[in-house]
């Protein structure tokens, strides 16, 4: 993204964070026109959200994998339109039908409440097995790593990257491609998303933990440091924790710290809660309205860009 094209984002940010009118859209670049985020609209789902549980051939894993997949409302509609991608992760004793699982994540009320209000564009929503060959225990975590038993990291931040995009119409930049997750889930999607900031620029934890056992090279807390600064600079990071969640709330506070001396964009909640889905789901709305706003700050940069392009063909 280009952040110095400040004059021009402030005037285009400020029309899209008001109702504006047609007379008033036919004076901005066609280039912006298209990438103006849609205004809430309450009959954007008259269908309701849907998910399945989709397969695939994994050559990482040397086995068959699965995912969750909910595509955005309009999806069949508009053949021609590329949506962004939001990657949830499960937590220890998970599997991918969690996040929209009513008696756990019941993500789709959580999208459709975001859809209506225009506080997320509609997107691609993909819940990975982030299970390794051991397959799903209450006696241990999944390990988002490439390790011993398995390259699961590789195989949700780079080979599922793939499967998505050969199946779906998305967005190529990653600066649409978001990741997130809850508990050792949150750990992953920090692990794998930084591990693969070729696909991910934006990234989101729900009482995670960012040190992990296997060592430095799959603890986020460490690792970051290890980036160059301008992977650094493009990388958008949101934490939240619950306040009766103390430990995975001390693991938060200290991230944050690092990510602010790493001069990394970040948003740090604590909220009232603990390790539960019920904070799970509620603190959702959170973490995607963040993601939100980070997709339609990359549509506003992304046009300007594309508006500099031309202005300078057009010399």
């Amino acid at each position: 993204m280009n952040y110095k094209k400040i004059l021009l984002l402030i005037s285009v940010i400020s029309l899209v964070g008001c109702k504006y009118s047609p007379g008033v859209a036919a004076k901005l670049p066609e280039t912006i026109i298209a990438s103006l985020p849609a205004q809430p609209n309450a009959n954007i789902l008259a269908t309701p959200l849907t998910y399945k549980i989709e397969s695939y051939d994994s050559q990482v894993m040397l086995g068959k994998r699965t995912y969750g997949v909910s595509l955005p409302p309009g999806y069949e509609q508009n053949p021609q339109q590329r949506y962004p991608v939001i990657f949830l992760l499960h937590g220890g004793h998970g599997e991918p039908i969690d996040w929209f699982s009513d008696k756990k994540g019941q993500a789709l009320k959580t999208l459709t409440k975001l859809y209506t209000t225009g506080k997320l564009p509609p997107s691609i929503v993909i819940t990975p097995d982030g299970n390794d060959k051991r397959g799903s225990s209450p006696y241990f975590d999944p390990q988002y790593i490439d390790g011993p038993n398995g390259k699961v990291s590789t195989a949700v931040g780079s080979e599922l990257v793939k499967v998505v995009q050969s199946r779906y119409r998305t967005l190529p930049n990653p600066d649409f491609w978001a990741m997130g997750g809850l508990s050792s889930g949150g750990w992953g999607a920090m692990n794998v998303g930084l591990h693969n900031l070729q696909n991910f620029s934006i990234l989101f934890s729900h009482s995670g933990y960012f040190k992990d056992n296997s060592g430095a090279q799959n603890s986020p807390i460490i690792y970051i440091k290890t980036l160059p600064n301008q992977a650094k600079k493009r990388l958008r990071i949101y934490l939240d924790s619950g306040l009766s969640d103390t430990e995975e709330l001390d693991d938060a506070k200290a991230f944050m710290q690092v990510l602010n001396q790493q001069k990394v964009y970040n948003q740090f909640r604590q909220f009232p809660g603990s390790h539960t889905w019920q904070y799970w789901r509620e603190h959702l709305t959170d973490s995607l309205t963040f993601v939100g706003e980070q997709f339609r700050i990359a549509e506003i940069a992304h046009a300007a860009d594309n508006l500099g392009v031309n202005q300078q063909t057009h010399k």
